[in-house]
C-alpha cells in the first residue's frame, strides 16, 4: 500500500475571522489587492458598493487560505471587513492621508485606524467578570479530543459498503483483500475539525471504535475504511491556569468589538449598496 501524510488546513484564516483587530491586516492585504482594479471607477464618493467582483475575490482568498469555499456566513464576514477598510479607506482621503501614498490603499487605512484606535478606552473588568467572560467561551480553551486514524482509500467504483465490508473483513482477519488501496494517515485530527471535514456522526463512530481494527464509517462525503491507531481524550481546562491567556485575548477582543464600532460609525455617513450578494 502507498502511504502518505495527511497535512491539516492552515488555521491563519480562522482565526482572522475570529479575531476582528487581525482581519484589518490579513484579510485586507488580500482584498486591497483586487480593490485597486475598481479605484478609478469610484463614483460618488458617499457610495460604497460591493460588486460581484469583490464577492469573488473575498471567495478566493478564503479557499486560498482555507482549502475550501466558505459558507454564506463566513462569506458575509469577509465582505463586512472590506466595507469596514472601504470606510477607513475614505475616511483617509477625506483627511488627506492619502498624500505620498497614491498606490498604497492599505497605508492609508491603517493610518485611519490607528488613528481611530488611539481614541478607544477598554473598560475595566475585574476577577468575577473576566471568569464569566471565560465561562461563556469554554469550547475556545477546554482541550478537545485527538484521534489518530489511518484510511485505506479505495477506486470511487469499490467504495461501496458492501465493497468496503468485505475489504476490512479481510485486513482484520490479517488476510490479503482482493481490491487495491492506497493509505492516508491522519494524526492528532482535534474533534471539532472531525466534525467539520467527516460529519458529527462519524466522529462520534471513530470514538466508539476499538483501537487497532478496521471499520466501514459513514462520513459526510461517503462510506470509508478506517482504523483507529490512537485517542486522547479531551479535558476541560481550569480558570486560574488560563487566566493570563484569558485576560490577553479579552482585551483583543474587546479592543477589536470598540474599534469595529467606531467604524460602523464612521460608516453611517455612506450609502452602502450589495450589488454583487446574488450574481
Amino acid at each position: 500500500m502507498e502511504s502518505s501524510i495527511h497535512q491539516t488546513p492552515s488555521t491563519w484564516l480562522q482565526r482572522a475571522l475570529r479575531e476582528p483587530l487581525t482581519h484589518f491586516i490579513v484579510l485586507g492585504a488580500l482584498i486591497f489587492a483586487a480593490d485597486a482594479l475598481f479605484l478609478s471607477v469610484r463614483g460618488d464618493p458617499q457610495d460604497i458598493v460591493i460588486t460581484k467582483e469583490i464577492y469573488a475575490e473575498a471567495r478566493g482568498a478564503f479557499v486560498a487560505g482555507m482549502k475550501r469555499e466558505p459558507t454564506a456566513a463566513e462569506l458575509k464576514v469577509l465582505t463586512d471587513r472590506w466595507v469596514d477598510n472601504e470606510v477607513l479607506f475614505r475616511e483617509g482621503l477625506a483627511l488627506g492621508m492619502d498624500r505620498g501614498d497614491q498606490a498604497m490603499k492599505d497605508r492609508v487605512v491603517f493610518k485611519v485606524l490607528t488613528a481611530t484606535q488611539s481614541g478607544l478606552v477598554l473598560p475595566k473588568i475585574d476577577d468575577e467578570g473576566l471568569r464569566k467572560w471565560f465561562d461563556s467561551r469554554r469550547d475556545q480553551y477546554d482541550l478537545p479530543a485527538r484521534y489518530s486514524f489511518e484510511e485505506a482509500v479505495l477506486a470511487a467504483s469499490d467504495s461501496t459498503p458492501e465493497k468496503l465490508n468485505k475489504f476490512v473483513t479481510a485486513l482484520n482477519g490479517q488476510q490479503t483483500p482482493e481490491l487495491e488501496a492506497s493509505l492516508r494517515i491522519f494524526k492528532d485530527r482535534p474533534r471539532p475539525n472531525l466534525d467539520q471535514s467527516y460529519g458529527t456522526a462519524f466522529a462520534d463512530a471513530l470514538t466508539k471504535q476499538t483501537i487497532g481494527t478496521w471499520a466501514v464509517l459513514q462520513s459526510q462525503e461517503g462510506y470509508r475504511a478506517i482504523r483507529l491507531t490512537a485517542l486522547t481524550p479531551g479535558r476541560e481546562v481550569n480558570y486560574d491556569e488560563m487566566r493570563e491567556r484569558v485576560f490577553t485575548e479579552w482585551k483583543e477582543f474587546t479592543s477589536s468589538q470598540l474599534t469595529k464600532n467606531a467604524i460602523r460609525e464612521l460608516g453611517k455617513k455612506y450609502r452602502i449598496r450589495d450589488e454583487g450578494k446574488n450574481s
